[in-house]
């Protein structure tokens, strides 16, 4: 059996930051000279396309969202923006929990193939290079590059492919949004919700941990997935 793990990123590896988040966001619509809630909701509302990649790079983006919100921001305006969203992408991604990278240290080191699999927006892509996450992926799937998100079956099977490997070899483990878990396992992988960050899908009823390091004794470094 292959030692297969495919992870998702944001409220299972690294903290979702949703209140940060939204403190950022207020900031980047004040600079952007639009009403903070109607930015909220142009962002919400715009999930699917600024996961996929359609409004291009970050400043493009915000251009649009900004559009969107009946506003027409100047290039400075935009760059101080982008620098506001690019300055919490980066910070979120240096906050990993010493235990994460432990454990995915264990599991490397053990012979296991890591791929990634996440929904980001440009601008977290280009920060994935340098973080410490990056050393121990053999493969990424970022929804941004594979222009699918989750829960589409392209992003999942896109790690796959890289990794050369049939979904039903792997064990994906995510905190649920995007109904992650549900699509992961219609495409035959083993899956284990975490809540370590975020309690995203109370309604799995699936293998659960409420640490990532808690993978260690779930399903061992040695066996390739639960029994």
């Amino acid at each position: 059996m292959r030692h297969i793990l495919l992870l998702d990123l944001f409220s299972t590896l690294v903290p979702g930051g949703d209140g940060e988040r939204g403190l950022v966001h207020r900031e980047i619509a004040d600079v952007l000279g639009v009403e903070a809630g109607a930015f909220a909701s142009e962002f919400d509302a715009t999930a699917y396309e600024r996961f996929t990649g359609a409004y291009g790079d970050l400043p493009s983006t915000l251009r649009v969202i900004a559009a969107r919100c009946g506003a027409a921001p100047t290039d400075p305006q935009v760059r101080e923006a982008t620098n506001l969203r690019q300055a919490l992408s980066r910070k979120l991604l240096m906050a990993v929990p010493d235990d994460t990278l432990r454990t995915l240290a264990e599991f490397t080191a053990a012979g296991w193939r890591i791929g990634l699999v996440s929904n980001v927006t440009a601008e977290t892509q280009l920060q994935w290079a340098g973080c410490p996450l990056e050393p121990y992926f053999e493969a990424t799937a970022f929804s941004a590059e594979v222009g699918a998100a989750k829960p589409e079956p392209e992003i999942y099977l896109t790690a796959c492919a890289a990794l050369d490997v049939e979904p039903a070899e792997c064990i994906y483990v995510g905190d649920g949004r995007d109904n992650e878990l549900r699509a992961a396992a219609e495409l035959g992988m083993y899956v284990i919700r975490t809540t370590e960050h975020s309690d995203s899908d109370p309604s799995w009823s699936g293998p659960t941990v409420t640490t990532f390091a808690e993978l260690r004794e779930l399903i061992g470094q040695t066996n390739s997935r639960p029994a």
